[in-house]
């Protein structure tokens, strides 16, 4: 069963109103994804539409199957997105973060969401109606070439994972994947990066079983290329990882 609930606060208030209200906030955190790629103004124009809203950790955002076309903008936290497979379990598809875009599809074509979004961070967001999202689209050529490629892009993302599927080992799939979500999990400077992923999420994402994962990450802690935690690694040679061969 999917239950949402979600916060809206107007700045300064501490209160959970459980209304929407319109307001802006410009954040401290860096952004990512289609927000960072926008020019000054359009992001302006972005975050000056919609609503804020807040959702607890391991709150559902959204369901599969729903009917709702809202757009959602990360301002702070991060998403996971999951699919329900055929035993009822489910199943990672992506992680999205600051800056990201959540269920533009379903504004765009109308049609059901194809996956559950759940808050693995205390999550604050921008949520546009579908309407309030096309008439951004149609009145800054700009984002819909930004859209288009980030699209485009996520596309190319999900080739490129089913070729590393079927001619690169397990370690070496843990391995690129942890250097490309350290580089979207780092922070401004050199240094390490952490990944918030446990093992069996880190194994939906490259096809693989938890245990493989684990033999993985035990071969990159070996080469000191990685430490881990409990639901966490982190990429301490990003490079090396990018480059990780087996």
């Amino acid at each position: 069963m999917c239950a949402y609930r979600w916060m809206t606060r107007a700045p300064g208030d501490e209160r959970d109103t459980g209304a929407t209200v319109a307001f802006v906030v410009v954040s401290t955190t860096v952004m990512e994804g289609f927000a960072s790629a926008l020019s000054e103004v359009d992001r302006s124009a972005l975050f000056a539409r919609g609503r804020r809203r807040r959702y607890e950790r391991n709150t559902r955002v959204f369901c599969e199957g729903d009917p709702s076309d809202y757009v959602l903008v990360i301002v702070e936290g991060r998403v996971k997105i999951v699919v329900t497979t055929e035993d009822g379990d489910e199943s990672l598809l992506g992680v999205r973060g600051p800056g990201d875009l959540v269920g533009e599809l379903a504004a765009l074509d109308s049609k059901s969401r194809m996956a559950t979004a759940i808050a693995a961070q205390p999550l604050t967001v921008q949520s546009l109606t579908a309407e309030e999202f096309r008439a951004f689209i149609a009145e800054h050529p700009g984002a819909a070439l930004k859209l288009m490629r980030m699209l485009i892009g996520r596309l190319r993302e999900a080739d490129r994972r089913r070729v590393e599927f079927g001619v690169h080992d397990t370690a070496r799939r843990v391995a690129h994947l942890l250097a490309e979500l350290a580089a979207e999990h780092q922070q401004p400077g050199p240094g390490p990066a952490q990944v918030q992923l446990s093992q069996q999420e880190i194994g939906e994402l490259i096809g693989a079983s938890r245990e493989s994962v684990a033999r993985a990450l035990a071969t990159l802690r070996d080469q000191h290329l990685v430490t881990t935690g409990r639901r966490s690694v982190t990429a301490i040679d990003q490079e090396a990882l990018r480059s990780f061969n087996g």
